[in-house]
């Protein structure tokens, strides 16, 4: 395994490493699916966790970020961005192994304070994997046809993450220490994405100047009037999203009253209308411009985030599950879009040679915005758990009166409601990024549509019917004219 940077990197080297990037994807996705997400929200209900400690650990991950700014200087100091990330995220995906351990612990309030501890220790490494890989990414690929890259990345890792978080959360439906292997399980196969992440090529790190010192890599993004309004973009983004949706399986399984299972089926209906789309919003970020699918992607989200206390108005009911399944699946297609074009946004803005800082810098901000989200969310849900706001239409006449409950928020769904306000301002940052040619919502909509429907014209039944009739009945006017 050479995890030094290569003397010479070749166009089919970039592609072979292509291939090498999609296929860490896939097993990185599976490796976050069987330990982070749903599962390690359900293990931390199962120990006892509050509103607070949900709040806190989701907060961990975006928290540690700040360990991108050592990892800078890393970078800076020795330049070998393969071999920190490989080292980086062999630690960190040790330590997830390890947490199949935690299962074996009697007393829950204990085993709950080293779940927190380990997810500090897991994603302060995983921060330091992650900022070595984004600058020897953007060094390595071009600005341009990134979007089919990452979409591809994406689409594949959606698959694969489905099918691991199907599988785990009907297991620990039936059998709660199935925990155990599934962190187990993460661990093994985060090895397994390791072993591709070492054959991607590196090349030598590109210097556009001489070392600056800490601090100044640091202000030089804020410096930059475009790029500052990118950090703003993201930082904004981020909190009002995680205002909410670290929550939402707390939602599920409490307010809600589903299993794992169901819970998990959701979220893979999300992941899949994800990963389906994905292939669509590639196209679309090389074609049009990533400021375009987020005006589109973005209101979709925040609609469907508001969306979600509507479904059991005013209490569940039978079309309440078929509902939730629409919503995730218009989420999951949204939030594929989202994270496509904020990827390609900040790699396609930050300057060339001095990437390293200005995507640590954006991510950083972004992370820092989203721990702070999901610790005030924690807090709000406590805030909010003896609470209620419920709008009544009431009508009455001279023999009756009647009441139809229009929007009612309880609990949980308080959050909803204040990340679909915060989304506002999202949108407002978003008008404020320069990123080059301008297109309009309708556009985007128009270039989707197209695409969609090309694609369906290509995975059409129609014709595969059309055989499937017609060869049956030239076999009837064979065997006729012969008898003739």
């Amino acid at each position: 395994m050479r995890l030094a940077p290569d003397p010479q990197v070749t166009p089919e080297d970039v592609e072979r490493g292509k291939l090498a990037l999609v296929k860490d994807a896939a097993w990185a996705s599976l490796v976050s699916t069987l330990y982070g997400g749903v599962i390690l929200v359900g293990f931390a209900l199962e120990l006892g966790a509050t509103p607070w400690h949900i709040g806190i650990l989701s907060a961990v991950p975006f928290l540690a970020q700040v360990a991108q700014l050592p990892a800078v200087a890393l970078i800076e100091r020795f330049g070998e961005r393969r071999k920190i990330a490989v080292v980086a995220a062999g630690l960190s995906r040790l330590l997830i192994g390890t947490l199949a351990l935690l299962a074996l612990v009697r007393d829950k309030a204990t085993a709950l304070r080293l779940l927190i501890a380990a997810q500090v220790a897991i994603t302060l490494f995983g921060s330091i994997a992650g900022c070595a890989f984004n600058s020897w990414l953007h060094q390595l690929l071009a600005a341009q046809g990134l979007g089919a890259l990452f979409s591809r990345r994406l689409f594949w890792s959606t698959l694969l993450a489905s099918a691991g978080a199907l599988a785990a959360g009907f297991a620990i439906q039936r059998w709660p220490g199935a925990y155990a292997l599934s962190f187990a399980g993460a661990g093994v196969v985060g090895f397994i994405g390791l072993y591709y992440l070492s054959l991607v090529p590196e090349p030598a790190p590109a210097r556009s100047g001489p070392r600056m010192p800490l601090a100044e890599l640091v202000r030089a993004p804020f410096a930059d009037r475009n790029f500052r309004r990118v950090i703003v973009f993201m930082a904004s983004w981020n909190f009002a999203s995680n205002l909410a949706a670290p929550f939402l399986t707390v939602y599920l399984l409490q307010q809600m009253g589903y299993g794992m299972g169901r819970v998990t089926s959701l979220w893979v209906a999300s992941q899949l209308a994800n990963g389906l789309t994905l292939y669509l919003w590639g196209r679309l970020s090389d074609q049009l411009s990533n400021k375009a699918i987020l005006a589109v992607a973005l209101p979709a989200y925040f609609g469907g985030l508001i969306a979600l206390p509507f479904a059991a108005i005013p209490h569940p009911h039978a079309l309440t599950l078929p509902m939730l399944y629409v919503i995730h699946v218009v989420m999951g297609a949204a939030s594929g879009g989202i994270a496509l074009a904020t990827g390609n946004l900040g790699l396609k803005l930050a300057p060339h040679g001095r990437g390293t800082h200005y995507l640590a810098v954006v991510a950083l901000s972004g992370a820092l915005a989203s721990g702070l989200a999901a610790i005030t969310g924690g807090a709000l849900a406590t805030w909010f758990a003896a609470r209620e706001l419920a709008v009544f239409v009431h009508m009455t006449s001279a023999s009756a009166a009647h009441e139809v409950v229009v929007m009612s928020l309880r609990h949980w769904e308080f959050l909803f409601g204040l990340s679909f306000v915060c989304g506002a301002y999202v949108l407002h940052a978003l008008s404020r990024v320069d990123e080059g040619a301008e297109h309009s919502e309708r556009a985007v909509i128009s270039q989707l549509v197209s695409e969609a429907s090309r694609s369906l014209a290509q995975l059409s039944p129609i014709d595969g019917l059309k055989d499937a009739l017609v060869f049956p009945i030239g076999r009837l006017r064979d065997r006729r004219l012969r008898s003739r």
